[in-house]
């Protein structure tokens, strides 16, 4: 599957849509947030997660790819 690049995508909306779609799927990355430390290339933190929630993450993305 073939991805485009979208930079102009603000970083602080980014952080937001993808917090309530986590909630929607009962997952919390408590970490995520924007990196502050480059803003011109709007990186957005993941952060650390416990074994179980990056389980939980992959099942829900399968869920959805396979939807």
């Amino acid at each position: 599957m073939a991805t485009k690049e979208r930079r102009d995508v603000d970083p602080y909306a980014a952080v937001e849509s993808l917090r309530e779609a986590l909630t929607e799927a009962g997952i919390v990355l408590p970490s995520l947030s924007v990196d502050p430390a480059s803003p011109q290339l709007k990186l957005v933190e993941l952060g650390r997660v416990r074994a179980d929630v990056a389980a939980r993450l992959a099942e829900a993305l399968q869920r959805g790819v396979r939807a």
